[in-house]
């Protein structure tokens, strides 16, 4: 059987910087009505980058949202108009100096789909090339090289928290080899 939620109306509750809220009165495949409180969001990117030493590129900030120090992929949202395979060399270069040679796109996927309609696309980025972090004027960021062995420890203990920057380094370690 396949299931749907037919629209009866919708009603924008908030509109802002990055998201916006709406609620979605629907009817359920058992003609019953239900509310649906629905975020929108435009979409991001994460890389995977990878240095010329096997190290992989990533960056610790505060996030509010979480009231912690989490360490996460370089990442970000995407500008409107922009592919996500742009997005992700900008974002790439903002967050930590870097430009890729080689880019490949690994995975797309929807981050919270209970909720919010935000598609976030994964990029492995090799051969690169260190040029100039530029981050955004109200992002704190550091910039660190960790091994293979480190991230596994980290995976193993819980250190990594963000749901992107773990789904992107299974799937390079799946298609690398790396033993987790």
């Amino acid at each position: 059987m396949k299931y749907y939620e037919k629209s009866i109306d919708s009603q924008e509750v908030y509109q802002g910087k990055i998201i916006n809220l709406r609620l979605d009165k629907v009817e359920l495949p058992n003609g019953q009505n239900a509310i649906r409180e629905i975020i929108e969001h435009p979409g991001a990117v994460a890389i995977v980058a990878i240095t010329e030493e096997g190290k992989v590129l990533m960056v610790k900030q505060f996030r509010k949202a979480c009231e912690e120090e989490l360490w996460e992929l370089p990442a970000g949202k995407l500008d409107p108009g922009e592919e996500p395979r742009e997005t992700a060399l900008r974002e790439l270069e903002e967050e930590t100096g870097y430009r890729a040679k080689n880019f490949t796109h690994l995975i797309s996927f929807y981050t919270s789909p209970g909720f919010a309609n935000e598609l976030l696309h994964i990029y492995l980025a090799e051969d690169l090339m260190i040029t100039v972090q530029n981050p955004d004027d109200d992002e704190f960021l550091s910039v660190h090289q960790l091994t293979w062995d480190e991230l596994r420890h980290m995976l193993k203990n819980g250190e990594l928290k963000d749901a992107k920057t773990v789904t992107g380094l299974l799937m390079v370690m799946a298609e690398k080899g790396v033993i987790l």
